[in-house]
This record gives C-alpha cells, structure tokens and sequence, in this order.
C-alpha cells in the first residue's frame, strides 16, 4: 500500500475497483464507512453487485476482465477535460506526454462495448475521481488475478499519477492483500526482491546490513520469482513447498501450473484446506 490504513478516513473520493473490501476486510472497511459518513463519494467497478456497491455513488457492473479498457477510458476523459496535474507529471513521470498521447485512442464510447456498461457512467466515474483533491484507489484481487493482472495495476498507478493522486495523505494506490497473512509475509522479507521491511535486496547498504544480522554473505541480485520457479519445475527446480496458497486456482493459467507441478519429483503442500 501507498498509504497507511488511517489514511483510509481522508480522501474526498474512493475509487473502489475489484475488492469486496465490507467482507473481506470488515476491520478496514470501517474506516471507509467513516469517511463515507463525513462525505466523501466513493465509485465502486465490480461485475457483481456487491455490499460496497450499495454505498457507492457510482456503480460500474463491467464485465469481468475488462478492468483495463475501464481504466484506459478514463484517463482519456481526465486528459481530454483538462485534469491532468502537469506540474505533478513534469516532476515525477518519465513519458508523460506520450501517454496523454496514448489515451486519446480509447473513448467511453470505446470502452463501453467492452465493459458493458454506459459510456455516460465511465465518463462520471472519470470526472468524479479526476475531479477530487484527494482520490485513493482501493484494490484487491479482482484486479490482479487475471491474465493480463499487471496491466490492470500499471493502469490504475497511471490514474494516481496523472492526477497527483499519490504521496499525500488521502490518496495513493492501495491493494488491499488477499491471501493468507500476504502481508505479514511480506513485511517478513517473503519477497524475492525485498528484505524485512521492503527494503531492495539490491541496495549495497541494505546487503551490508542484512550479511551482518544474516551472519552470512547475501545474493547480490533479486531473487526467482514464482512465475519463473512455475517455468523451471521440471528442469532446474525437482522439488517445491506451497505454503498456504492454492496456486493451480489463483494463478491465470490452471493448465500450466498444473504441468508444471505434476513435473516435479516431489511437492509439498502446507494448507488447512483439501486444496
């Protein structure tokens, strides 16, 4: 997260986008229910009608998959209608200008065939958030457990950036973790590119550190990741645990983590469930 959880009670809008945030995260949502009690306005995009979506004041039911096109229409209308922070841009983004360039291509009208839904209420949802002093985006993983999950999150930091919605109280890009203690995990060095604390494993100051309380020298290089450790099993990689995750559901390609797992000579899985 870009932002703290306290932050949560501080943006004048809240762009809620592929999180059931009230049900999976109902210590969290309490914070969003205050802000919406103090007024703030919140969009919610989401294929089901969910809870949050009775809160909302704009509700998108797109179809599902079709978060970038929603994204992408959007930044059209926050640069068509002239709500770009430029001074924000020419200070903290590379390539600015070829990306307002870019999404002249995708109208409402465009991603309305797409998503399924209006393209007068894209063109509000735009509006609502672009407008705001201070907009926080709010995801889970509706947005990242796709095919194309990246891309989903790229389009959703270039919302933030383009509008000077990051680096303040109030606003930023926050996904909120959904699966076992993610972020615990993380906060714990779970990472092939960070240490305890997110801390970039390429850092000299931080190798130094860390070989000192390791005792022992560090990788001087990120880590595998696991979409690369899924392309190695069977070659380099004979043997693996999975420690609460169930994988051949979460990941985009069944087929291929499937394979994949039934290529090695020995797996270990740690769960509560018959995954």
């Amino acid at each position: 997260m870009s932002n703290p959880l306290a932050d949560m009670e501080k943006p004048d809008v809240i762009f809620c986008i592929g999180t059931n945030m009230t049900e999976c995260h109902p210590v969290a949502a309490t914070r969003l229910k205050r802000a919406l009690a103090n007024g703030a306005r919140m969009l919610v995009a989401d294929p089901r009608r969910i809870g949050l979506a009775d809160l909302a004041d704009i509700y998108l039911p797109i179809r599902v998959g079709s978060d970038t096109a929603l994204l992408l229409a959007m930044a059209h209308v926050i640069a068509r209608e002239g709500l770009v922070d430029e001074t924000f841009m020419g200070a903290r983004t590379t390539q600015g200008e070829d990306f307002l360039e870019h999404v002249k291509n995708f109208t409402p009208e465009w991603a309305s065939t797409i998503c399924e839904v209006p393209a007068a209420d894209i063109e509000e949802a735009a509006l609502l958030y672009g407008k705001a002093a201070r907009g926080a985006i709010y995801y889970t993983l509706g947005i990242t457990e796709h095919i194309c999950g990246v891309e989903n999150v790229q389009s959703l930091c270039n919302l933030a950036l383009m509008t000077g919605n990051i680096g303040r109280e109030g606003t930023g890009v926050n996904p909120m973790r959904g699966q076992n203690n993610i972020q615990g995990a993380g906060d714990c060095g779970a990472l092939p590119n960070n240490y305890p604390g997110f801390q970039p494993v390429t850092d000299p100051a931080n190798q130094e550190k860390f070989a000192r309380a390791y005792g022992r020298a560090t990788d001087l290089e990120k880590g595998m990741t696991k979409v690369r450790a899924l392309e190695m099993c069977g070659d380099r990689i004979r043997a693996m645990l999975i420690d609460g995750e169930n994988t051949v559901v979460s990941d985009p390609d069944r087929d291929h983590c499937e394979h994949a797992l039934k290529s090695l000579d020995h797996l270990v899985v740690i769960d509560i469930f018959m995954t």
